[in-house]
């Protein structure tokens, strides 16, 4: 029992963060500044097309949040938080070496962490998975998972273009 409210704390605490971090990048809630500003921000990193990675980000930020809260199609959810910081780790925080009070790879590593824990250990009890009876077969899900997410951060870094976006031309206004 003890381990099934361990396992609630863990997943609403990870979960509703990143339900709050892809909220920001999808629709600037929560202090955000939303897609336009976090499609040009993937152009400065150079993924291209930057919409489409950008998209996908902000998509697996919120929808991993919401599955990781819910404990719901248990470990997706995690798989997608994974995802989000294992490209989070390598596109901006790894030259900055360890801690994050420079900006380091710390909080991530942290989130990557503990997520990959709950992928292992499943959500518990107080869980949707568990009210429903849903049980995606594993380790499959979660070895296959991580086999995809590996490939995935490796589309998404060859992608890469050398020069960041250029901002377009301004169009010019009608008289």
């Amino acid at each position: 029992m003890l381990v099934d409210i361990a396992l609630l704390i863990l997943r609403l605490v990870l979960g509703l963060m990143f339900v709050g971090h892809g909220a920001q990048k999808l629709f600037g809630w929560f202090g955000g500044s939303g897609m336009k500003a976090w499609i040009l921000g993937i152009g400065r990193m150079g993924l291209r097309p930057a919409w489409f990675w950008a998209l996908v980000a902000a998509l697996s930020e919120f929808g991993a949040g919401v599955l990781v809260t819910l404990g719901l199609l248990s470990p997706l959810g995690s798989l997608g938080i994974i995802a989000a910081m294992l490209m989070a780790i390598v596109q901006v925080h790894w030259p900055k070496g360890f801690w994050n009070s420079k900006g380091g790879i710390e909080f991530p590593l942290i989130n990557l962490a503990v997520a990959l824990a709950l992928g292992l250990l499943g959500p518990g009890a107080y869980s949707v998975d568990a009210v429903l009876g849903i049980a995606l077969p594993e380790p499959i899900t979660l070895v296959g998972g991580l086999a995809l997410v590996i490939v995935g951060v490796i589309a998404a870094l060859m992608s890469r273009s050398l020069q960041p976006a250029q901002n377009p031309p301004p169009v010019p206004r009608s008289r």
